[in-house]
């Protein structure tokens, strides 16, 4: 094992940090930590999560003394080889999470770890958002965003993380602390580190001095240019501290890291309007493009005749493109913002006068419907998805990133397509934001073989040559990483790469930190350490390592998350492919745990996903391999007896509940010893005594809707002694609107199929569903009426159920708070609400979610409580039917920081829409959690 190999560098980091079991050295945790959304692959010899900003430090130094590379990652969604190393990778996203609004939203302090979504939610409320605008923002943080420079498909050169920074706070490579905004800042640094404060005014001086390096600065910086180091500070400032603080900005954590953040934020402009205008070519829209900016236009996005090609097969494509022959077409994307309705109709206008001249081959029009507008973006944004989705098994897709001056922009398009078919690369697609000059295309291959390797480095020599040839710059947005490390010499000529080796020199003597990245002498470098991708898994195989669904993983911080469960995946093949069978042992060995018992099977991955991946589909078809005979036959034997099962577990529940828990928990760890964790439950405090049964008489009224009460209910009883609890609750609101409800005959006996599914448990899965199916079809008389349920995962479930129906008579199934808003809420008489009900904490729940009902959710609550709160950090709780009994440990991880943000909110209730993650709320914050209907219904009570 490396860690057995490695034992001092193991120990120097151990000593390092507070705690040592965050220095990670099995292999799993290495080959799970070692992938970015890159095309690149370099396997740490530690993983290291760091508390805070003084470890960082004294990792630094352990990693100096040892002689060892070391590396930050952050979001891991960087694509050009950012953050990899072959020395120590050190996790600076888990617990650099602090976010400080300043001057009312005008300003805020950040640390590396927050996302730019979550950034951007906290300045909401304030009217402001973050200057960069990426389209990786609900997984890129902000340490990979200074560290990149990150720019947008809006904000330009005008409002990308250079131009909005404030101050940083740095940990330079030496442990040296510098906060750039301290006004002290600069006799901080003299006194500190006087080599580096001395060598940054020589170097302004130096690059002020001559002419021609002033002239290449200016041209470069005056577009989107990520190419090399920020040299453009050395002109823009002449305090060292503000020079230093402006050149880690793009340094791809080559020179320091940044601990904290302060930026200037941006107006957020609400009124928005989208158009797509079609033009015969690429010269026509490039054209176009001049006189589009001067109207205002905050976005410009072009997609080439290829990429309106792609999109005709995409779902939800507008009927403008669908209706088009395409051939030499090439299309704009133009979007206005504004403050005010006024102040958009003013940009509508003249938009609309220009969109008149122009040679457009369909006719334009704007629309500020939010459907709309969503059409329009998900064809520009659903192109990456399908090429990158459909391209062949065992490939990897590499995204490229130039920019060249705008009037030069349609040339280079139409040479990077002769170009792409002098090498076939089939299905490149050219898109990106052409107001900035500033394109993006797609490659395609294993990028393993000679023959592929020698094809990509002449493409990649020619496409250099094509782009500086126009001025332009190899790298816009994704940073130089290795991708184009060996042509920055190329792009700015021997004195300034002379210039930008004194600042690697300055800032990192040692040279040990991330070497390789945005400098690089070998001619070759961009064609080593080229990841392979071996075909795994058909549900994960088009996974492109981009890490959208990381942040909204319910195990992202106890074992893996979805883009780690593919990669060791892909990387147990690797090693077996190359006859490593000690190393594919190895990461065998701790990946059951890791990649399937603790997976939620949530589902949630498949939503932040580009590629449309579920990477629970994978796991329970693993679940089901693992299964075997004996669990088959018990669950199978349940689902014919579901109503006994449910019961039984209803009276266990009422008679533990009488007998301290200790007692309880003696029998209980020695079944999970003897039997598997993964098989018994454990039980805890928070669980309350067992529910009562379904069963209801039939209604002597006309139903409206057949009810189908989770069976939850029966197991788990309420959280409040006090309540009925949501099947008592739900039929006494109907019956207060004067609605009448339809429990099914054999109700008890009835399930969703949801715990054999999760389980892959197919033969009970399938038992179920034609129980199930069999007496909603004779409840619903056929599909005429609506099914209504009451938990919001069963309602997920049910709906699964239905579609397997071979039965071309539909039937529709409605969450019970979906049912309230339409049929219970209008209807409910006037009612006052109880003063003990002043404020409410909803959870929302990964099915209600994926539903897309969390907006009907808030407004019940409202109907509850004048106050309702939804915590900053909620997530899916991971109790996933059992396994938070299975796994608490899962649940705990999951649960924690959404538990912290309702500690510190003053509210009088606590609300979800699904029993099972009720108990997982209450266990982790204290407080009973409840179905919102169950407290409705006691503030409508007469």
């Amino acid at each position: 094992m490396l860690s057995a190999l490695n034992t001092p560098l193991s120990t120097a980091l151990r000593t390092a940090v507070a705690d040592p079991t965050q220095v990670r050295t099995r292999a799993l945790d290495l080959h799970a930590g070692a992938h970015d959304a890159s095309h690149f692959l370099l396997i740490p010899q530690a993983v290291v999560v760091a508390a805070d900003a003084d470890e960082v430090g004294r990792l630094l130094r352990a990693s100096a003394a040892q002689g060892v590379p070391l590396t930050f990652r952050s979001g891991g969604t960087s694509l050009s080889g950012q953050a990899l190393t072959d020395g120590v990778l050190v996790d600076v996203r888990r617990n650099f999470k602090g976010i400080e609004v300043l001057a009312g939203g005008a300003r805020v302090r950040v640390q590396p770890g927050v996302t730019v979504r979550a950034l951007n939610a906290r300045l909401a409320p304030y009217g402001r958002k973050f200057g960069p605008d990426p389209a990786s923002e609900r997984a890129c943080t902000i340490g990979g965003v200074v560290a990149n420079n990150s720019s947008g498909m809006a904000c330009g050169t005008v409002d990308n993380t250079y131009r909005t920074i404030d101050s940083l706070t740095v940990v330079l490579p030496s442990g040296t602390v510098v906060d750039t905004g301290a006004p002290d800042a600069d006799e901080h640094l003299r006194t500190r580190e006087p080599a580096l404060h001395e060598g940054l005014v020589r170097l302004s001086r130096r690059v002020k001095g001559n002419a021609a390096s002033v002239a290449t600065i200016q041209h470069q910086f005056s577009m989107k240019n990520t190419m090399g180091y920020g040299v453009n500070s050395l002109l823009d400032f002449d305090k060292p501290s503000d020079i230093l603080a402006h050149l880690i900005v793009g340094s791809e954590g080559t020179l320091g890291f940044v601990a904290e953040a302060v930026f200037r934020t941006v107006p957020k402009l609400n009124h928005v309007t989208t158009g797509l205008l079609v033009f015969d070519d690429l010269e026509a829209a490039n054209a176009a493009l001049p006189a589009l900016v001067e109207t205002g236009a905050a976005t410009l996005e072009l997609m080439d005749a290829l990429s309106l090609k792609v999109g005709q097969a995409l779902p939800g494509t507008p009927q403008l493109i669908l209706d088009l022959a395409v051939r030499e077409h090439a299309a704009l994307l133009v979007e206005y913002h504004a403050d005010s309705a006024e102040g958009l109709l003013e940009q509508q206008r003249v938009g609309a006068t220009l969109v008149g001249s122009l040679p457009l081959s369909a006719p334009a029009a704007f629309s500020a419907d939010a459907a709309a507008r969503a059409q329009l973006w998900h064809l520009r944004k659903g192109l990456y998805a399908a090429v990158a989705g459909a391209r062949r098994p065992g490939t990897t897709a590499l995204l490229e990133d130039v920019v060249v001056p705008v009037p030069a922009l349609g040339r280079t398009c139409i040479e990077l397509i002769k170009l792409f078919d002098r090498y076939s690369y089939r299905n490149s697609v050219i898109f990106g934001h052409a107001k900035d000059g500033n394109i993006h295309f797609m490659l395609t291959d294993g990028f393993q073989a000679k023959a592929e390797l020698d094809r990509y480095s002449a493409f990649t020599e020619d496409m250099v040559d094509v782009v500086l040839g126009e001025g332009g710059s190899l790298k816009a947005e994704h940073g130089t990483g290795r991708v184009m490390a060996p042509y920055v010499r190329r792009q700015y000529g021997d004195e300034l790469y002379e210039v930008m080796r004194e600042v690697k020199r300055l800032f990192d003597p040692a040279g040990m930190l991330n070497p390789g990245v945005l400098m690089d002498d070998d001619p070759k470098a961009h064609l080593r350490h080229i990841k392979s991708a071996p075909p795994v898994a058909e549900e994960v195989d088009r996974c492109v390592s981009c890490g959208y669904c990381e942040p909204v993983c319910p195990s992202k911080n106890l074992t893996l998350t979805p883009r780690q469960r593919i990669v060791t995946l892909r990387a147990i093949e690797q090693a077996t492919l190359d006859g490593n069978s000690a190393l594919a042992a190895e990461l065998e060995h701790d990946w059951a745990y890791a990649a399937v018992d603790t997976c939620a099977v949530d589902s949630l991955c498949q939503l932040a996903c580009p590629v449309d991946i579920n990477t629970a589909t994978l796991v329970k078809r693993l679940r089901k391999a693992n299964a075997g005979p004996v669990l088959n036959g018990v669950w199978g034997t349940a689902a014919k007896n579901w109503s006994v099962v449910t019961q039984g577990a209803s009276l266990a529940l009422d008679v533990v509940r009488k007998v301290p828990i200790g007692v309880v928990l003696v029998p209980d760890k020695l079944a999970r010893a003897v039997l598997g964790k993964d098989v018994v439950p454990l039980y805890s405090a928070e669980i309350p005594g067992g529910g009562s049964a379904r069963k209801r008489p039939a209604p002597t009224t006309e139903p409206a809707a057949v009810y189908f009460p989770a069976c939850v209910g029966t197991m788990f009883g309420p959280a409040v002694d006090t309540s009925p609890g949501i099947q008592k609750s739900f039929e006494q609101l109907c019956e207060r609107a004067g609605v009448t409800v339809l429990v099914p005959e054999g109700i008890d006996g009835l399930c969703c199929g949801t715990p054999w599914s999760s389980k892959g448990l197919e033969a009970g899965e399938a038992t179920m569903h034609r129980k199930t199916l069999a007496a909603l079809r004779l409840a619903t008389r056929d599909g005429e009426l609506p099914i209504v349920c009451d938990a919001s995962s069963c309602t997920e479930g049910l709906r699964h159920t239905v579609e397997s129906d071979p039965s071309d008579k539909p039937m529709t199934i409605v969450d019970s708070v979906e049912f309230a808003i339409s049929h219970l809420l209008p209807l409910l008489p006037d009612y006052t609400k109880l003063e003990s009900i002043e404020s409410i904490v909803v959870h929302p729940t990964c099915s209600s979610t994926r539903m897309g009902m969390n907006e009907d959710l808030k407004t019940v609550a409202g109907g509850v409580a004048e106050r309702v709160e939804v915590p900053e950090n909620w997530g899916c709780c991971a109790f996933a039917g059992d396994r938070g009994m299975l796994h608490p440990e899962l649940t705990e991880s999951a649960t924690a920081a959404e538990a912290a943000d309702v500690a510190a909110l003053d509210v009088t209730a606590h609300a979800s829409c699904n029993r099972t993650c009720e108990l997982g709320m209450t266990r982790a914050t204290g407080e009973p959690y409840r179905h919102v209907l169950e407290l409705l219904e006691e503030v409508t009570r007469p």
